[in-house]
């Protein structure tokens, strides 16, 4: 009987797991489109994955938390722009991440910045800046204050 209960909870906590597993994009004209079919910003996570505590930290402290992760579900499109020292990244990641980088004058990591997508008749893309943070201290809960003050102006 106890081998059935321990069975039983291995299974439960793989489906936790796995449903608290976020989507993130590398690819910033996939992200696009989903915001604008979704009506919601999308949150651009500047980062040095491999290199960056701060960075790191931010994620183990607030971004893997469930909280965060009902929130995000909810409200954004994750986008992870990442300038690692030692992974891999396609030339095309790599020049993309670089021109987002210049375009919002991103200066230091971990930096998050939350933009609404248009599209012009053209077909043309518009990100609009709505503000940005970075690591604060406190939690999910403080963290994510200050991210619905930024998503809901």
């Amino acid at each position: 009987m106890k081998k059935i209960i321990l069975v039983f909870t291995f299974i439960i906590s793989g489906f936790i797991a796995q449903s608290q597993e976020l989507k993130w994009y590398t690819d910033v004209s996939i992200a696009t489109d989903l915001s604008i079919k979704e009506n919601k910003p999308m949150f651009l996570f500047f980062t040095g994955s491999d290199w960056c505590g701060w960075c790191i930290r931010l994620q183990k402290e607030v971004f893997k938390t469930p909280e965060f992760v009902k929130w995000a579900t909810d409200n954004v499109i994750l986008v992870e722009l990442d300038f690692p020292r030692k992974n891999e990244q396609s030339e095309a990641i790599k020049a993309q991440n670089a021109q987002l980088q210049q375009q919002l004058q991103v200066r230091g990591y971990p930096t998050v910045w939350f933009v609404s997508a248009t599209k012009t008749a053209e077909s043309k893309v518009n990100l609009n800046a709505l503000g940005s943070t970075g690591y604060v201290a406190g939690g999910p809960q403080v963290w994510l204050e200050g991210a619905n003050k930024i998503i809901k102006k």
